[in-house]
């Protein structure tokens, strides 16, 4: 799962928002200030960061800045009691991917992560790794050590979606909507023959399973 790094000094809300994070499945570290959360990252991969501004030592302007100028990509979520449209331009300017403003809605945060993150994945190297088998959107495949596995596109996005978030139920519809579209004409039955193939097209993949959940949807498990 991802790991997330929070620079804020309300120790309070830190707190409160690394509850709801790790809960979520995610790994957390914590930071005071900006100074402190380069030196988490100076010793760990951070695959988002969630900042405020307001911070001493070094504020989450700064901070970005610091990140922007290293040549580091890494999401950032600004959470500030900064409200105005200037203090938002000036965020989004500094290089912050979104902003939200205090007091802040823990659902809403962990939404806006989720969101960040799949961007994030998408636009980076397009490729997610389980175990010894490997993901690639590129070549729409599955790799493994003894093989490669040739999907169709929403095949793959739907097995994507579902290893993006091990061990979390997706209902059809809210698979549905995500990978055909709120738009589209197919059903959530879709969603069934699409499983159904790639259960067929896997079967000798041992990493990982998809599982129904009766009445609900679907989940990938993730076989250490």
């Amino acid at each position: 799962m991802a790991k997330i790094l929070i620079a804020e000094d309300n120790v309070s809300l830190r707190q409160l928002m690394k509850i709801h994070l790790k809960r979520a499945g995610y790994t957390v570290y914590e930071a005071a200030d900006g100074s402190d959360a380069l030196e988490v990252m100076d010793h760990n991969h951070v695959d988002l960061i969630i900042a405020d501004i307001m911070m001493p030592v070094m504020d989450g302007y700064q901070l970005i800045k610091e990140i922007r100028d290293a040549g580091l990509d890494t999401p950032v979520l600004i959470v500030t009691s900064k409200d105005r449209l200037e203090d938002k331009r000036i965020g989004f300017k500094s290089g912050a991917d979104d902003y939200m403003t205090k007091p802040i809605d823990m659902e809403e945060m962990l939404l806006r992560v989720e969101a960040m993150l799949r961007r994030c994945r998408i636009a980076d190297s397009k490729r997610l790794t389980v175990g010894n088998v490997r993901l690639d959107l590129n070549s729409l495949t599955v790799q493994s050590e003894e093989r490669e596995i040739v999907l169709r596109q929403k095949e793959f996005l739907l097995l994507e979606r579902l290893l993006a978030s091990p061990k979390k139920i997706f209902t059809r519809q809210a698979l549905m909507d995500e990978i055909w579209g709120y738009d589209s004409n197919s059903t959530p039955r879709t969603v069934d023959a699409h499983i159904k193939s790639l259960r067929a097209k896997l079967k000798d993949i041992d990493d990982f399973s998809i599982e129904t959940i009766r009445g609900l949807g679907y989940k990938a498990v993730i076989h250490k």
